[in-house]
């Protein structure tokens, strides 16, 4: 394989994860050296769709890697599921800790990712929508790019609560405690797509191959991802 470069976008939960992902892959390709991006899934797409050079998107909902689908962004016949991730509700250590959503629409100040584009806001506004909480919760929701922005807020007590995924609570365990898990429609899970008209097509396969093997699954799941 020639030397070059491999640029993946990833949505933001997975920044620690790809981040020791991108180090094993490039130590299994030396010729090959991995730029990551990482934000909100939604933003991801919309960078790719003006034109960002992206070769892999990894998304953190099916809803978001359907729009870039929608929109003819990426290589429809190797998407794959690839992790899991649960939402959970976060308070800075040491907080009293609320054990309900009814107990969430009560705080002051909750955290909350943007529900138009990130995947983890949108997950709990239905959260919220179903417990027929949304319309109370609003006026006390503090908006943020992302889920990683989210527990920043969390972590420097600058907010009551957020909703986060368990992995991104994982990773500031020693600033942040998990309240509860939050129940969701449905299964989240992260696929992963080549992007349509990359220059490094063989390379972007190669990467979505090495992050289904043993090695990198055992990398994930001590990042706190499950199975798809």
């Amino acid at each position: 394989m020639a030397a070059g470069e491999l640029t993946v976008s990833a949505a933001a939960s997975l920044t620690n994860a790809f981040r020791e992902l991108a180090t094993q892959f490039e130590a299994r390709h030396a010729n090959m050296q991995v730029q990551l991006n990482f934000a909100g899934s939604g933003a991801l797409v919309q960078q790719i769709a003006l034109g960002a050079p992206v070769d892999v998107l990894a998304c953190a909902d099916e809803a978001t890697m359907d729009r870039a689908q929608q929109q003819g962004l990426i290589d429809v016949t190797q998407r794959r599921d690839f992790a899991s991730n649960q939402l959970v509700v976060i308070v800075p250590k040491g907080d009293k800790a609320p054990g309900s959503l009814d107990e969430i629409a009560q705080l002051e100040r909750v955290a909350i990712a943007r529900p138009a584009s990130v995947p983890v806001g949108r997950y709990a506004q239905i959260a919220l929508d179903q417990a027929g909480l949304w319309n109370a919760i609003q006026p006390r929701v503090i908006g943020a790019q992302s889920a990683r922005q989210v527990l920043d807020y969390v972590a420097r007590g600058e907010v009551d609560a957020g909703f986060v995924y368990a992995t991104d609570a994982a990773a500031m365990s020693d600033k942040v405690s998990v309240a509860f898990m939050v129940s969701s429609s449905g299964p989240i899970l992260y696929p992963v797509a080549p992007v349509k008209g990359s220059s490094a097509r063989e390379e972007a396969a190669l990467f979505i191959d090495f992050i289904h093997s043993p090695e990198a699954r055992a990398v994930l799941a001590k990042h706190g991802f499950g199975m798809p």
